[in-house]
């Protein structure tokens, strides 16, 4: 099934999401990293304020390329999300409720996005100039000295993904070999 989401990205639109769905995703959503997670954790431990309201937000785990001339921002393929594991939990409990990138998730991941109500997407790996293409603003609003890996809030328009775990737990990746399975 097809959906248009127009974040924010609420409890209720991530129900309605089942795992190989596709989705344009529209509005704002928040780039980061591994080093970026490392950090936003740090500031949750120190009873600090993530430097933004993470409630029905989606983070994508790029690390954009520079910007050319007349571009808002350059290449932006997703980077491996299973470098986030070990952070992903203690943000979807915040509200968290999504995700972007490549490749599998972690159990204890999984059990936090079932538990809380969140969903993960995947993007295309090796295409990141043409997702560049459905990134229409970037600003960074955090940890610039992490460069690439700082924290961007990104305008997007028609932001294709693949819902690969849903709410549910129901992880494409698992039932595609299922499929196939002899």
């Amino acid at each position: 099934m097809a959906h248009i989401i127009n974040t924010p990205l609420s409890k209720a639109q991530v129900k309605e999401l089942k795992a190989g769905d596709q989705v344009s995703i529209n509005g704002y959503i928040y780039a980061a990293r591994d080093a970026a997670h490392k950090r936003m954790i740090e500031l949750i431990s120190a009873g600090r304020e993530l430097p933004f309201d993470i409630k029905d937000q989606i983070i994508y785990y790029v690390g954009p390329c520079p910007a050319k001339e007349g571009q808002a921002i350059g290449s932006a393929g997703p980077t491996t999300s299973s470098r986030m594991d070990s952070y992903a939990p203690k943000l979807i409990e915040l509200g968290l409720t999504g995700m972007i990138g490549k490749g599998l998730r972690s159990k204890e991941v999984i059990d936090a996005m079932v538990r809380f109500g969140s969903v993960y997407f995947g993007a295309i790996g090796g295409a990141g100039a043409l997702i560049a293409e459905s990134i229409k603003e970037e600003e960074l609003i955090a940890f610039p000295e992490l460069g690439p890996e700082a924290i961007r809030k990104l305008k997007v328009k028609d932001f294709s993904a693949t819902v690969i775990i849903d709410s549910f737990g129901n992880d494409l990746y698992k039932i595609g070999r299922e499929k196939f399975r002899l």
